[in-house]
């Protein structure tokens, strides 16, 4: 089998061609693959198999087709390739007890609580974001607002109590 020689015209309609379309196909690819990297890596490919038959293409018209095709082939080989590590069994087996919290419910205790701290009045959702999400001292805080630490005190006791007394931030902690 011969190797195929592109020429230096071939490669220059090949890369404005890849300028032009690229954004294009690599949508195309996102479509095929739910990890952004393999998608790249799946247009990289067809697009090395692109190069390599561009000669052999005889409409260049129909370039697009060509590359969606090895596209759709090329993601059909990989997922026939994958290692299926699944297997049948008379019983379903439970999950291990892994002691981890559930991601979903960290999540949404996170967005809760962002939702609580916006409904601070804003000199104590300034303070409480400075002291305990930017990990600022009280004396920094201070500093940070023009105020004195008394006040950064007494204003993030104030915010905490408001969030303790929260209802939605209840349903979280129970």
């Amino acid at each position: 089998m011969t190797t195929p020689v592109c020429t230096s015209a071939n490669t220059t309609q090949f890369t404005a061609y890849v300028r032009t379309k690229g954004p294009t196909l690599l949508r195309t690819a996102r479509s095929l693959t739910p990890n952004p990297s393999d998608a790249e890596d799946l247009l990289q490919t067809a697009l090395t198999k692109t190069y390599l038959a561009w000669d052999r293409i005889d409409d260049h018209r129909a370039v697009d087709g060509y590359v969606r095709r090895t596209l759709v082939n090329t993601r059909t080989s990989q997922w026939r390739k994958r290692k299926v590590d699944e297997f049948s069994t008379d019983e379903v087996p439970e999950p291990a007890a892994t002691g981890a919290p559930d991601i979903t419910e960290q999540q949404a205790q996170r967005d809760a609580l962002l939702r609580a701290v916006g409904r601070l009045p804003p000199r104590q959702r300034a303070m409480v974001v400075l002291r305990y999400y930017e990990d600022m001292s009280e004396v920094q805080t201070a500093e940070a607002l023009g105020v004195s630490v008394g006040t950064v005190k007494s204003a993030v006791s104030r915010a905490l109590c408001k969030l303790r007394d929260d209802p939605e931030l209840e349903l979280c902690v129970a």
